[in-house]
């Protein structure tokens, strides 16, 4: 894959996480660069989120670093807000940078102190190895019941030169649709303003990261960071940005339908496509009301075309449509027609459903435009036992 210029990344073992493998890590803009944030609505925020939104905030949407320590969430402790901000203190002291110039983002087990010495005392180490070459390094270290790394690039040919765009990002559960919903870097080396940076990312995340959920679980630490530092000297005209803008968003969506992938004890990933509601507005809340029903989800996993359960609930969603005009298909085959059980074979669909990917498909007629796609995963009973001892 092609990075962006101008980053270096490290990460390490910290002693942070019960298992020896990198819990920390670095990354660094060798120049300023325009920095923008989303972050969870959960009222539980985690101290990193408060802290990075308010360097953001201060800097005037300027970073040079993020780091970024799995293992502990840093939320809902005594010793939380100093221990963030003792973090990136040493970050920036190793790196003779502004405080405020350092973003900081956690993610673990919630209530639990975290020593701030953990990170503190290994910054050295991790700004001494600092590379262009260690991306994925850290993309590993922040992952927790992740199975898989999750990454992904782009690029594009601007008049000025050639940009990268290059996303990492994190999560399996407690993943739902109310804002970034995990911990989420995207990397850029085109020249763009703050504000340019700030309207990308929020574009992007609102057909990617807000059309996701895998449990219906907002996290306390949810962030998701774009930083672009003009390291290939390619400003881009008005025409390019919006091209800039169509990659970060197509590295964004890759990122998150890794994760519904990826789904704690999932077997299945699930893409729901909603068409002919009043407006996209409407056409996500229809979707996203079908992600979340667990009988959904659950019907899924068991290969069964209970398509009663889908039309149940976008019903409940709030969303105003006509069930009598509302097609249901699975897996491309049409089980439902006008609000009324269509003809299909039930041992060919099972069949389809068998598939790691499953498709489902809510059509209402008439003139409504609204459309909206939204990713999410089956529940199994290994959902059940990867939450009933994440503690212990």
């Amino acid at each position: 894959m092609t990075l962006p210029q101008g980053y270096r990344y490290s990460a390490l073992y910290a002693g942070i996480r019960k298992t020896s493998s990198p819990d920390l890590g670095l990354i660094v803009s060798d120049s300023q660069a325009s920095a923008a944030g989303v972050f969870t609505r959960n009222l539980a925020q985690a101290a990193p989120v408060k802290l990075a939104r308010a360097h953001l905030e201060r800097s005037h949407g300027t970073a040079r670093a993020i780091v970024v320590n799995a293992g502990n969430a840093n939320c809902a402790t005594r010793a939380g807000d100093a221990t963030a901000r003792a973090s990136v203190n040493a970050v920036a002291q190793a790196l003779g940078i502004s405080a405020t110039r350092v973003l900081p983002a956690s993610t673990g087990v919630i209530g639990v102190e975290l020593d701030a010495t953990l990170i503190t005392r290994h910054v050295p180490a991790l700004v001494a190895s600092l590379s262009p070459e260690r991306f994925e390094d850290v993309a590993r270290a922040m992952m927790t019941t992740d199975t898989v790394m999750k990454i992904a690039a782009e690029d594009a040919q601007l008049r000025a030169g050639r940009i990268a765009v290059a996303g990492m990002t994190k999560g399996a559960g407690m993943i739902h649709p109310n804002m970034a919903t995990t911990l989420c870097f995207v990397l850029t080396d085109a020249v763009l303003s703050p504000a340019e940076v700030r309207d990308i990312l929020r574009d992007g995340i609102e057909t990617s990261f807000h059309r996701l959920s895998v449990d219906g679980d907002t996290s306390t630490n949810d962030t998701a960071l774009l930083l672009a530092n003009g390291a290939s000297g390619a400003a881009p005209t008005r025409s390019e940005r919006r091209m800039i803008a169509d990659k970060v968003r197509a590295v964004l969506e890759s990122l998150a339908a890794q994760i519904a992938r990826d789904g704690e004890g999932a077997r299945k990933r699930i893409v729901i496509h909603v068409s002919g509601a009043r407006s996209n507005n409407e056409a996500v809340r229809i979707a996203r009301a079908i992600a979340n029903s667990p009988l959904v989800k659950t019907a899924i996993a068991g290969s069964d075309p209970n398509w009663g359960r889908i039309l149940s609930a976008a019903g409940a969603s709030g969303a105003t449509f006509d069930p009598r005009k509302v097609n249901i298909g699975l897996q491309g085959v049409t089980v439902c027609r006008s609000g009324l059980a269509a003809p299909f074979s039930e041992p060919d669909v099972k069949r389809r459903l068998d598939e790691p990917e499953c498709e489902i498909r809510f059509a209402i007629r008439g003139k409504g435009g609204g459309q909206a796609r939204f990713w999410t995963c089956d529940f199994t009973e290994k959902y059940i036992e990867i939450n009933a001892s994440y503690r212990t």
